[in-house]
């Protein structure tokens, strides 16, 4: 999977979960740019991911994730 694949899939769960078409994510996006990113949509995003990639990231990784680049980094790891 390439970092392209795990964006075209990314972008469609936060479209998803956030209801809103118009998201589209880079590595330096965070909460504060995108309007209904709060914390609890933070953790349906997670949940949104773990189902679209189908594995579980650890709640220690998932409070460490500042930035939609290291959500992509996370799933480019656990997706091996």
């Amino acid at each position: 999977m390439t970092r392209q694949d795990v964006y075209k899939r990314l972008n469609n769960v936060f479209r998803e979960v956030l209801d809103d078409e118009s998201i589209e994510l880079h590595d330096e996006t965070v909460p504060d740019d995108i309007d209904g990113w709060d914390s609890f949509e933070h953790i349906n995003l997670i949940v949104g991911i773990e189902k679209e990639f189908a594995f579980k990231i650890p709640v220690e990784r998932a409070v460490l994730l500042k930035n939609v680049g290291d959500m992509v980094d996370v799933i480019l790891e656990m997706g091996k």
